[in-house]
């Protein structure tokens, strides 16, 4: 009788941590009308730019004949 009692009582467990479980969760109700379209948080804003590690770092403008360097601190002539 009490080899019993364990077995329900692990299977019991058993399926109540199964019910809980969903292989495909409902889609929300209010979605956006154009998925195409993602929104981002975090932007640097006008004047800045994401870096290769995610960091913000300033726009600069070289003039013609001129490029900005691997960290984009100062302008180098092209070649």
């Amino acid at each position: 009788m009490k080899n019993f009692m364990v077995v329900a009582l692990f299977a019991s467990a058993a399926l109540i941590g199964m019910t809980g479980a969903r292989a495909m969760p409902v889609a929300p109700l209010a979605q956006d009308p154009n998925p195409a379209v993602i929104k981002v948080f975090g932007g640097c804003g006008p004047g800045w730019h994401r870096g290769p590690y995610g960091g913000c770092r300033p726009l600069f403008n070289c003039p013609p004949g001129w490029h900005t360097g691997p960290y984009g601190r100062r302008c180098f002539r092209n070649w």
